[in-house]
Parts: C-alpha cells; sequence; structure tokens
C-alpha cells in the first residue's frame, strides 16, 4: 500500500488516465503523482488531493479521467486475481456470478483507499451501493454533478469482465450535499440469459 492506505492501483490507474486523455497535461500532474513516487509507492493522500482537486477544475475532463481510472483499476484488480479465481467466477450462473463479482467490487473499492467501503444491498436484480468514505467525494466546497464516476466506471467495467451486462447510475453523492454516496446496479435482462 501507498502512504496512508491509498492504493497503487487508483494512483496508477489515474495517472494512466491522465496520460490518455489529457498527455498535454501529465507533466503538471506528475509533479504530484511522479513515476518514481508510483515505483516506489510513496504518493501521499495531500499529492491525490492535489491531483483531485485540480483535475475537477478541468471541468468535463475530471469525469472522464475518473471513468478510465475505473476502468483500468478493474481491469488491473481482474489480471492480479488467481487464475482459480477468475475460472469459478465465470463458471457460476449469472445470478450467483453478479455477487461474486460484486463481492470483488468491494474489496476493490477497500484496496483503493482504507478509508473506503462498499455497502452492497440486493433486492429483485438490483443493488444499491453505498460507497462510504470516497477520496473522490471529499470536497470543501458543494459540486453540481456527482464525483463517484470512478466507483460506478469500476463496478460497471468489473462486471462486463465477468460477462454481465449491469446498468450502474450514481443516486446521491455527498460532494453534491446528499448525505451518502448511493449508486444503483441494474442487471439487465441479457445477463440473466448469458
Amino acid at each position: 500500500m501507498i502512504e496512508a492506505g491509498i492504493g497503487r492501483l487508483l494512483v496508477a490507474s489515474l495517472h494512466q488516465g491522465i496520460a490518455d486523455l489529457l498527455p498535454t497535461r501529465l507533466e503538471f500532474y506528475e509533479s504530484w503523482l511522479n513515476p518514481t513516487g508510483l515505483r516506489d509507492g510513496r504518493i501521499g493522500l495531500a499529492p491525490l488531493a492535489a491531483v483531485l482537486s485540480f483535475l475537477r477544475l478541468e471541468g468535463e475532463p475530471y469525469r472522464l479521467i475518473t471513468a478510465r481510472a475505473g476502468e483500468y483499476t478493474a481491469e488491473w484488480s481482474v489480471v492480479d486475481m488467481p487464475a482459480y479465481r477468475r475460472a469459478l467466477i465465470r463458471a457460476m450462473p449469472p445470478g450467483v456470478r453478479v455477487h461474486l463479482v460484486m463481492r470483488e467490487a468491494r474489496a476493490m473499492i477497500r484496496s483503493t483507499y482504507r478509508g473506503s467501503r462498499a455497502i452492497v444491498r440486493w433486492r429483485k436484480g438490483r443493488g444499491a451501493v453505498d460507497i462510504r468514505g470516497s477520496i473522490f467525494c471529499e470536497v470543501r466546497d458543494r459540486v453540481e454533478q456527482p464525483l463517484c464516476e470512478y466507483y460506478a466506471s469500476a463496478i460497471r467495467r468489473l462486471m462486463y469482465l465477468f460477462n454481465l451486462d449491469v446498468e450502474v447510475g450514481t443516486e446521491q453523492c455527498r460532494a453534491t450535499g446528499a448525505g451518502q454516496c448511493l449508486m444503483t446496479v441494474l442487471v439487465r435482462p441479457t445477463a440473466a440469459a448469458g
């Protein structure tokens, strides 16, 4: 783990998202997310908070970069998983698989930042994911748009990587003044058939 409980996957995926979508600004962001710090695991909470704060000032690229970073985190989490576990999850029927993948999503969220965790409740094929301690939603002033896209994209991509078709939406976000960060996960009917 990186300093202050920040996971390497989170930092590396943000760096890669910036490199992909704002390559002309990468040098600026590497003041905080420098390659040596990434490699040595020396990126702390303050540099990460600075990066997120400056990214929000970029406007729409913030959402795109955090979404891309969430996808990278999901992909790299699956690659890091033991092969037997990937095979076991893929072999399960969709109804069981969705619950197993959501368990993996919870572990992935917890590993991105030690203060984060996800509480999941299921009812009639619809999941409610309460993200506690989101580092993305720690803002001084309220914002107009939810800042939870990293987690929504990570969950969506993780489900896709296990052949599940889901819709993930943000219902509430602490950064907008809501009491919690709450997402819905709707399993699409085509997933039940496959």
